[in-house]
């Protein structure tokens, strides 16, 4: 009885966890001072929203180092402490 009950506790949690999930995308700006990147991107859907051109935190700034301006991306982003950040990023 124990296991199911955390069975079905597990699966209450996970239904309410909106996973990152890859979202396409353009660097239009990168600010290394200020770890942040703009990304003109498509729909991001584990966050309901929709395509716009947009500044984000990254999660670690060596993120940045890989990226210029006008490369066209494949990222992940999650609300973090109340702020939409990138936690993954890559070159198309």
């Amino acid at each position: 009885m124990k296991k199911l009950l955390s069975t079905a506790a597990l699966a209450v949690l996970l239904a309410g966890t909106a996973f990152a999930q890859p979202t396409d995308g353009e660097v239009r700006r990168i600010d290394k001072a200020q770890s942040k990147v703009t990304l003109k991107h498509g729909e991001i859907k584990n966050l309901e929203m929709p395509p716009m051109t947009m500044v984000f935190r990254v999660k670690d700034p060596a993120m940045l180092d890989a990226l210029a301006v006008g490369d066209k991306v494949r990222f992940s982003v999650e609300k973090l402490d109340g702020q939409y950040t990138v936690t993954a990023i890559s070159k198309q």
